[in-house]
């Protein structure tokens, strides 16, 4: 499998904030790579340089084998770029919306139409193909959006936080539609501060925090990097929280986390297990799951980075604009 992005070393600043401090990546052709932080870590700054939006102030880049500085104009015609919020005509029906697209990057009219008929059909929007866009829900919205991010049939399409503002239902109906993509070859760059995003599609993740990236790795690579088990415990009674968490603390010596309805705690050495279930059980404690499991990528992001990956700072980058190829 050959690389479809290769960055080394990208800086850039803006005035006195340095957006990205060396930042490296490695985007394998017909896979995800999922490139995880917070706001303000750099995500949608390293986006809009490759995809010649904004230009380096150090470092090198390619796309597709082609510089970003040397031959934007080739970058642009491999990439398809769809931004944080959809930027569709609301006005335009369906059908015209990708048309018009269409009809931009060259198509006669039959076959701007052609191309839109097709891809409101795998979007599923062939039902709303006459319908303005403004009667569309938030998630229909959002896959026209990234439908006309692929009229010009790219072979490497770029996502920026394409869930943002989505319901549970819509973010899962848009994963199913990143999935079909990769099946097809389309290469994916997806940025996200969803830990969950990233362990559903990406096949590679880097983990950007202050415009450097600290890790590299699948995701079960970087869960298993974070070196330790999650114990995981929850009582029956939300009243014994705080008698299980004593005990957790007390066997791991570990800080327990006490949430609404489980304990858990960073374990080192999984024997602990069997003293956890002697004393809870010794307490009088009925409990409904006890676990010791991989850490989640939330946890993962917790250990490397210090934080969560909650937002942090603005990012210094206007909103992304969105290009076609």
């Amino acid at each position: 499998m050959g690389e479809a992005i290769r960055a080394e070393g990208l800086v850039k600043r803006f005035k006195n904030t340095t957006a990205l401090d060396g930042v490296d990546l490695v985007a394998r052709t017909g896979a995800v790579l999922g490139l995880l932080g917070p706001n303000g870590s750099g995500k949608t700054t390293t986006v809009r340089i490759l995809s010649t939006l904004l230009r380096l102030d150090g470092g090198h880049a390619t796309v597709g084998g082609y510089d970003v500085v040397q031959r934007p104009h080739d970058v642009r015609r491999l990439i398809g770029l769809t931004g944080q919020y959809a930027a569709v005509d609301e006005n335009l029906t369906g059908t015209a919306n990708l048309v018009l697209i269409g009809r931009l990057l060259g198509y006669s009219r039959r076959g701007a139409k052609a191309r839109a008929a097709e891809l409101l059909d795998r979007f599923g929007l062939s039902d709303a193909a006459d319908r303005p866009a403004k009667t569309y829900s938030g998630g229909m919205r959002r896959r026209l959006d990234l439908a006309t991010s692929l009229v010009g049939r790219p072979s490497l399409l770029y996502l920026d936080e394409p869930t943002t503002g989505l319901d549970p239902h819509s973010r899962n109906e848009l994963w199913n539609v990143v999935r079909g993509l990769v099946d097809d070859g389309v290469t994916v760059l997806l940025t996200t501060q969803y830990l969950e995003e990233a362990d559903q599609l990406a096949d590679d993740i880097a983990v950007i925090d202050r415009g450097r990236v600290i890790a590299n790795g699948t995701p079960e690579e970087l869960k298993v990097r974070a070196g330790t088990q999650v114990l995981h415990v929850s009582p029956v009674t939300a009243d014994h929280l705080s008698m299980v968490a004593k005990i957790v603390e007390t066997v791991t010596g570990a800080d327990a986390h006490v949430s609404e309805s489980a304990v858990s705690a960073a374990v080192a050495d999984p024997s602990v297990l069997p003293e956890v279930v002697r004393r809870v059980d010794d307490a009088g404690i009925a409990v409904a799951e006890l676990t010791l499991r991989r850490p989640s990528l939330d946890e993962v992001f917790l250990a490397l980075t210090g934080h969560t990956a909650e937002a942090t700072s603005a990012d210094p980058t206007s909103p992304l604009e969105r290009t076609h190829a």
